[in-house]
C-alpha cells in the first residue's frame, strides 16, 4: 500500500477544500462497499460529480481494489468522453464512464453515483417482477425504480440514452442480469439508497425461497406500499443517509483511516 500511495499523486494541485471533502466521502465508501462484501474484485465504480463543475466527476483508477482507494488517487475525469482532467499512469474504468456519464448528463440533480454487482441485486434484476415491495426496507422503492435490459458490457456511448431514458427521475436504476445504479445529491444520500436496497433484495430472496417450500407471502395492499414510500422517500425533499453517514464514516476510520490520504 505504501508503494502503491507513493505513485500516485498526493493532495496538492488545483484541489478546493470542498473538492478534498468530497474525495474523502468518496474514498470513505468505497471503503465501506468493501466492508460490507458489496465490492467486485476490481469490478464496478461509484462516482461523485466535482464541486462547481457540470462536467466533471471523480472516479477510481482502473485496478485498484475497493479497499486501496484513497482521497488522492480517485481521477478527476471529463464526464462527456472520460479523458483525464489531471494526468495520470493510471486510467479510469471505460464502463464507468459510459454507465455515470449519462446519469450525470441527463441528470443535474444527481451529484453522485454507486454501482455494485452483489450477488442480491442481480438476482432480484433476473426476475421479471423485480423487487416486490415485501418488506419495509423495500416499500420506499415502491414506483421508484427504473429497470434497463441488459445489452452487454457497457462500452459504446450509444447506451447512454437509454440509460438516462430508464432511470428517468427515480434514484435507483435496476440493471438487469448486471447490477445496480443508486444515484445520490451526496455521497451518504446514494450510499443510504444502496444500502436499503441490498437489504430489501437479500429478504426478498429469502421470503421466496420460504414461498417455494411452501409459505404464503402476505403482500401489504398498493395503497400501504405507497403511503410507506411517501413516508421514506416521498419525492425525497430532504437528503437521505445524513443521520448514518457520520457514524459511517466513523467506521471507516475504524477500519483504516488511509482512505483519507
Amino acid at each position: 500500500m505504501d508503494t502503491l500511495e507513493t505513485r500516485l499523486p498526493a493532495r496538492s494541485r488545483n484541489i478546493s477544500p470542498e473538492e478534498w471533502a468530497l474525495r474523502v466521502d468518496l474514498a470513505a465508501c468505497y471503503r465501506l462497499i468493501a466492508h460490507f462484501g458489496w465490492d467486485d474484485l476490481v469490478l464496478t465504480h461509484n462516482t461523485a460529480r466535482v464541486p462547481g463543475t457540470a462536467d466533471q466527476m471523480l472516479i477510481n483508477p482502473s485496478g485498484l481494489m475497493f479497499n486501496e482507494i484513497t482521497a488522492s488517487n480517485l481521477l478527476k475525469v471529463d464526464i462527456t468522453d472520460g479523458h483525464l482532467i489531471e494526468p495520470s499512469e493510471y486510467e479510469p474504468i471505460n464502463a464507468g464512464v459510459v454507465i455515470h456519464g449519462a446519469i450525470y448528463l441527463a441528470r443535474p440533480d444527481v451529484e453522485c453515483v454507486i454501482h455494485t454487482h452483489t450477488e442480491a441485486d442481480i438476482a432480484v434484476g433476473v426476475l421479471e417482477e423485480g423487487l416486490l415491495p415485501l418488506s419495509q426496507w423495500a416499500m420506499r422503492f415502491y414506483g421508484r425504480l427504473g429497470y434497463h435490459d441488459y445489452e452487454g458490457v457497457s462500452l459504446e456511448m450509444d447506451e447512454r440514452e437509454r440509460l438516462a431514458h430508464d432511470i428517468g427521475q427515480h434514484p435507483v436504476l435496476v440493471l438487469r442480469n448486471h447490477g445496480l445504479l443508486a444515484t445520490g445529491r451526496n455521497v451518504a444520500e446514494a450510499f443510504s439508497l444502496m444500502y436499503h436496497f441490498e437489504r430489501s433484495a437479500k429478504a426478498q430472496l429469502k421470503i421466496q425461497a420460504a414461498a417455494a417450500a411452501g409459505s404464503k407471502i402476505v403482500v401489504p395492499s398498493p395503497e400501504t406500499c405507497e403511503r410507506q414510500a411517501a413516508q421514506l422517500l416521498g419525492n425525497m425533499p430532504r437528503l437521505q443517509g445524513q443521520r448514518e453517514w457520520p457514524a459511517l464514516l466513523r467506521l471507516a476510520d475504524k477500519l483504516d483511516r488511509s482512505y483519507r490520504n
